[in-house]
């Protein structure tokens, strides 16, 4: 399952979420968000796998990766 580090005030991340929902994906069943606001475990998380502090954040398995734009184009690579 694909997980979304985002928070919801994050407008790069409203556009990934927005990408999802257009290619059919539901929460919960295609991929899971996880909270990533500053001071959260999810926020600490993304650091640990990534290196960086930036939302959104996916991770498809060893695919790890950051910019709403790339998130966007491997989504639609996958999913269309």
């Amino acid at each position: 399952m694909l997980e979304l580090y985002q928070f919801s005030s994050c407008p790069y991340c409203q556009k990934v979420l927005r990408t999802l929902d257009s290619l059919g994906l539901k929460v919960g069943k295609d991929y899971q968000l996880i909270e990533a606001s500053r001071g959260t475990p999810g926020r600490e998380t993304v650091i640990n796998l990534g290196g960086m502090s930036q939302v959104p954040f996916l991770v498809d398995g060893s695919t790890k990766m950051y910019e709403s734009d790339d998130i966007i184009d491997y989504l639609k690579r996958k999913f269309s």
